[in-house]
């Protein structure tokens, strides 16, 4: 996901975004939805099927 869209969803939910790297501000957008902010942190595999960040975090 591209970060102007990242940063749009930060703020629907209220999250500062500025200066925060890509990484820790999906943690941050995790952690507001009331998910566990796993964002990258995943060695091969991940568990979180229904995750809409599960395809750029495996990229990492």
């Amino acid at each position: 996901m591209q970060m102007e869209k990242v940063r749009e969803r930060a703020k629907k939910l209220g999250v500062k975004s500025a200066r925060m790297k890509k990484e820790d501000l999906i943690r941050a957008i995790q952690k507001a939805e009331g998910n566990y902010p796993c964002f990258g942190t995943a060695v091969d595999c991940c568990d979180q099927s229904v995750c809409c960040w599960r395809d750029d975090c495996l990229k990492e």
